[in-house]
């Protein structure tokens, strides 16, 4: 979850800017005058400005999230000549809106309106990793009341919570038995200016190209396209 940036004394906030304390303080009485900072009183510490969260708010407003999303989606898939698919939660749970395909041609029925399995899916277990556990849960229960022909992919498998955290941890989720022999798949998750995961980035690649260099290459890559989309969106994580 997102939290509020906490105040800072006028030493850290020099030593981070790289600037004598004197300096930094110049700096801070200009940004003080425009609303940019605010001085506590009591404690001496500074935190941001009337004028700044207003900023922010109107960046946030105005902010078009799915075509920065999608264009995150264009690059990622640029650098790693993989498929790279934008998921969103929807009335049925993970949902992609678009696929960005790569030069090569991968034998999957991954398109726009195509829904995944909660477990049985990378997209799948990393919003079941980073949504509300009730949410979850009904998502699940209705996967599991769903009849064989429904055009989900991926089959529900059990999920314990030592698997979640792991997701959790490393930032990412894949899944052991992939929905099509032959091609694997990561996702990552993406958060908004509330801390709450909005959308899902997934990479998709033949075995024999994705995994080789999955550790080393695609999954820091794309972590690391979800972080800076988070990012534009207004997350700022806990520290």
């Amino acid at each position: 979850m997102a939290e509020e940036i906490k105040p800072m004394m006028l030493k850290y906030l020099a030593q981070v800017a790289g600037f004598a304390p004197a300096q930094a303080h110049a700096y801070l009485v200009s940004y003080r005058k425009i609303g940019l900072i605010e001085q506590d009183e009591e404690t001496g510490h500074y935190r941001r400005g009337r004028f700044a969260r207003d900023l922010g708010l109107t960046s946030m407003r105005t902010t078009a999230p799915m075509s920065l999303a999608n264009d995150a989606v264009a690059e990622l898939a640029d650098r790693t000549a993989l498929h790279v698919a934008l998921v969103v939660w929807g009335s049925f749970g993970p949902t992609v809106v678009s696929v960005k395909e790569s030069g090569s041609q991968l034998n999957m029925n991954t398109r726009p309106g195509t829904v995944y399995s909660m477990s049985g899916t990378a997209s799948g277990r990393v919003f079941s990793a980073f949504l509300p556990e009730a949410t979850v849960k009904a998502a699940i229960n209705l996967e599991k009341r769903e009849k064989t022909d429904s055009g989900r992919v991926g089959v529900h498998r059990v999920m314990s919570r030592k698997e979640l955290d792991h997701i959790r941890e490393v930032g990412c989720a894949t899944v052991v038995v992939p929905p099509v022999p032959g091609i694997s798949a990561y996702a990552a998750p993406v958060f908004d200016h509330a801390g709450q995961m909005v959308m899902a980035i997934t990479i998709f690649g033949q075995d024999h190209y994705l995994k080789g260099r999955a550790e080393e290459g695609f999954i820091p890559a794309l972590i690391e396209a979800a972080g800076d989309l988070s990012s534009e969106l207004g997350y700022v994580p806990a520290h």
